[in-house]
């Protein structure tokens, strides 16, 4: 009996510590968050006055989906005043040039928004070269349509295996839901640190991931859209 009570004890304990509160990570200037239809609706100004200063909203996946709350969560952003960026979840299997049009016909970018992100979390049974290929494709054609080098959003454990040592040119943003930060195989420093996926703030239904930035305000605003510098022939 004894031996029973421990082990619904602990079962308990570990439900518990998987579903913890993600704490705000304070130490750093720039926080923001990500989000898709799951969170429902979300009231903008209220998420704008807890400084949170950028979020990210899914747009597309693969050829076809489209984020039905994405066109709402795109305005509210902007009247909010945050800095807004869209991702297109990758499905590596699906014909690139159908999932860039899909992402293309879903999102214009303004002066000051963020770059496009591409979301990349499984292989669906390709090769890791034909991986490689396809996110390099996507990259390659969604920075000359938008003029800005797009963002790659990963989990640690997938860039180091796959990914680490190919796109080293490219943002970063990566998810480690740890207190410790992420260290990739490369060398390479992370922009994006998605920390936590149990976060609460006024004016989202339940749970929202947490990011932060790994610079200050002004650092994040020189990686958003902006004019092209003009150029005099004397």
């Amino acid at each position: 009996m004894r031996r029973y009570f421990l082990f619904i004890l602990l079962f308990v304990l570990l439900g518990y510590s998987c579903n913890r509160r993600t704490i705000r990570m304070e130490d750093f200037q720039v926080h923001g968050l990500d989000v898709s239809h799951y969170q429902s609706h979300i009231n903008w100004q209220q998420v704008a006055n807890q400084n949170i200063h950028f979020a990210f909203v899914k747009a597309s996946e693969g050829a076809s989906f489209n984020d039905t709350l994405f066109c709402d969560n795109w305005e509210g952003i902007k009247e909010a005043g945050m800095r807004r960026g869209a991702y297109h979840f990758f499905r590596p299997r699906v014909a690139v040039d159908e999932q860039i049009q899909n992402f293309s016909n879903r999102v214009d970018l303004e002066m000051g928004d963020l770059p496009p992100v591409l979301d990349v979390e499984v292989l669906d049974g390709v090769s890791k070269v034909d991986l490689i290929t396809g996110i390099r494709s996507w990259l390659y054609t969604i920075e000359i349509k938008y003029g800005i080098r797009p963002i790659i959003y990963t989990n640690v454990k997938f860039y180091n295996k796959y990914l680490a040592g190919h796109f080293d040119e490219y943002p970063k943003w990566i998810a480690r839901y740890n207190s410790r930060e992420p260290i990739l195989a490369c060398g390479k420093g992370w922009d994006f640190w998605q920390y936590g996926d149990n976060g609460k703030v006024q004016g989202v239904k339940g749970n929202v991931d947490f990011n932060v930035f790994s610079g200050s305000l002004a650092d994040l605003d020189q990686l958003c859209l902006r004019p092209k510098p003009i150029i005099s022939i004397k």
